[in-house]
């Protein structure tokens, strides 16, 4: 599309922040509440998209956003723009940042953005600590920092952080900021050097890390056809393959939440007529979320299924408001003539969106009237289809025994309605993991999304799967198959593991921390990778692909969630046979937990495995050449 003159090449994707609150109206443009999954989808994405060209070459320049403990839009008076994020040191560390520095460190990401919100008091996009000292000193990026749009402009004002316009562009710079969303630093730098509060030297410094993404990007190597990309235009936008690509990632995407006797998959012969109805029934646009190109083709819900059997359509409500209950006798009387039902509700951007966060977890309006009714009138089987970005409490249905199946399919893409017909008439096995954990609507009243504390205290539960542990819907990790899988473990690591210290004031300076060493007072590059051998058996009778999630346990301590995602492997297995997966455990990396200071440390002592139903335990203990601790 560039070479076609109709696109840059800087694209501000992806947003790697944790989706750490339900209500989150951009939660759905992340990769869930988990630390190392996020870390590992945004290393993999900006990879995608700068591709692997020779030396410093980038095809495109990713950015990674917000930067950072971003993520309230607008909830409850409170917004973006005026709003302080207080985290403790410990979260940041363990939590937060941890995409951020994956980006960086290991994706090689070419761009950051910092984001509106302050963090301890500090606007993010003026904070030499959290840009110059470590995007760019610790984590070490080849690239430039961004600000969000008219960041700037908002930390003098509304936010009042500096008393002139010409002080915000100054501290922004001096901080680390390189290019600015917006007019203000145009306007302001100048004006700032004049004053003395900024030198050219800043200001070439910030010139020097833009104009290289731009070098690398090639945009002063002449015409694009004699460039490495130079051969590709628009022709090869919506080809085959690529509509083809959006349907598999849509099947790969959908995740079957429940399935009550079997309710699913339907059956061509026996469920020759389907009632198809909800708000999302005939959804289109929709099904593409936030911040999407334009779309090859659409097939909706409604089309996908009647490829399948003949449809009779109702949608049950205006949209997805569903503001009054009209229309529900409609949807009734259709799903008393029809073989099954499948009603697909949810959200849609004018619920949650940038800017938009919700009040709420349920369905929207009449919703939960409509699905409660329609599965009472039902002739036969009723299946569920949600279609929303962020979780929603679905408790009435997941307990209502008219309710066969629930699916939950994000937003699918431009090929959703195909890939949502493929699974309900099992052409395609489901096999995707809910990203986050399914809250009750209960959960809400205890958690201000203000509070980013991700640990419990006092009253209030805690954040997540790793730190909550009251009752969930549906919890993280979570989804079925038509087939069913066995792990047996073939081969772990052993039982005990020695991590070297480099001194032995390394050890001393150690022990304030329940016996938990400092990573950097370690060698952590002597120790070998602890492989976990599993076999994955289908024991059903269709092919599927399993996701193997392996958690870690440390030992007990105050600083410590009680399990934590440290690796995970998709594969996929044929019916009555098995694979064998490896996956590698680094002690520093996954087995290190991060103190109440905000400080990397290995836990000495037992720390469990867990993987699927099988458990393994790891003893690590400290030594100093042969000397053990």
């Amino acid at each position: 599309m560039y070479n076609g003159g109709m696109a840059g090449l800087t694209y501000w994707s992806p947003n790697v922040n944790i989706f750490r609150d339900p209500r989150w109206g951009r939660g759905q443009e992340t990769p869930g509440e988990d630390p190392v999954l996020a870390a590992k989808y945004a290393a993999s994405y900006v990879q995608g998209l700068q591709g692997s060209g020779a030396g410093n070459r980038l095809k495109v320049a990713a950015c990674c956003k917000h930067y950072t403990a971003y993520d309230l839009d607008n909830w409850n008076g409170v917004d973006r723009y005026h709003f302080n994020a207080k985290v403790s040191k410990q979260d940041l560390e363990d939590t937060y940042n941890v995409p951020f520095k994956a980006c960086v460190v290991e994706g090689k990401v070419s761009s950051v953005m910092c984001s509106y919100n302050q963090v301890n008091g500090k606007p993010t996009c003026a904070d030499p600590d959290l840009l110059k000292n470590t995007i760019r000193g610790q984590w070490r990026l080849n690239g430039y920092i961004v600000s969000d749009c008219d960041s700037v402009g908002i930390l003098y004002d509304p936010q009042h952080y500096t008393a002139t316009p010409e002080e915000a562009a100054a501290a922004s710079i001096k901080a680390g900021l390189d290019l600015d969303c917006g007019p203000f630093l145009a306007i302001y730098t100048e004006p700032a050097i004049r004053r003395g509060l900024l030198t050219e030297e800043d200001v070439n410094l910030a010139l020097a890390n833009t104009i290289t993404v731009q070098m690398r990007l090639g945009m002063f190597d002449g015409e694009p056809s004699a460039q490495p990309y130079g051969n590709l235009g628009p022709r090869d936008v919506c080809t085959p393959a690529h509509q083809h690509l959006a349907l598999e990632a849509a099947r790969q995407g959908i995740v079957l939440l429940q399935n009550r006797g079997r309710a699913l998959p339907l059956s061509s012969t026996r469920h020759r007529t389907v009632a198809v109805i909800g708000p999302n029934s005939d959804a289109t646009v929709t099904m593409i979320g936030n911040y999407a190109g334009i779309a090859c083709g659409y097939t909706s819900p409604v089309q996908g299924i009647s490829r399948y059997a003949r449809t009779i359509h109702q949608a049950g409500c205006d949209n997805v408001h569903c503001n009054g209950n009209q229309l529900i006798g409609a949807a009734e009387a259709a799903a008393r003539q029809a073989d099954a039902t499948v009603l697909v509700v949810g959200l849609d951007q004018s619920i949650e969106a940038e800017f938009k966060d919700r009040v709420g977890i349920l369905l929207p309006g009449h919703q939960q009237e409509l699905v409660s009714r329609v599965a009472r009138a039902s002739r036969g089987p009723t299946i569920l289809v949600l279609m929303c970005g962020g979780p929603v409490d679905v408790s009435f249905a997941k307990n209502d025994p008219k309710i066969g199946a629930i699916l939950w399919v994000g937003y699918p893409g431009q090929a959703g309605g195909t890939a949502i017909a493929d699974v309900l008439f099992g052409t395609s096995n489901p096999g995707g993991k809910l990203p986050m954990t399914w809250y009750p609507q209960e959960y809400l009243a205890r958690v201000p999304m203000t509070n980013m504390a991700m640990r419990p205290f006092g009253g209030y539960p805690g954040r997540t799967y790793r730190f909550y542990k009251g009752p969930v819907v549906f919890p993280f990790g979570y989804g079925l198959s038509y087939t069913s899988f066995t792990h047996s473990l073939v081969q772990g690591p052993p039982a005990v593991v020695s991590v070297q210290l480099t001194s032995f004031n390394a050890f001393q300076n150690s022990t304030v921390s329940s016996k938990a060493v400092k990573v950097t007072h370690t060698s952590c590059d002597t120790i070998s990778p602890q492989g976990i051998h599993i076999d994955v058996k289908n024991t059903g009778e269709m092919d599927g692909t399993h996701t193997l999630l392996v958690f870690s346990s440390p030992p007990a301590g105050k600083w410590s969630s009680e399990k934590q995602l440290i690796g995970f492997e998709k594969v996929r297995v044929p019916a009555q046979s098995q694979q064998r997966v490896e996956i590698n455990i680094h002690v520093c990396k996954h087995l290190s937990v991060v103190d109440q200071f905000g400080v990397r440390r290995i836990p000495i002592g037992k720390h469990n495995l867990h993987i699927g139903d099988v458990k393994h335990s790891i003893v690590l203990q400290a030594s100093l050449g042969d000397i053990k601790f």
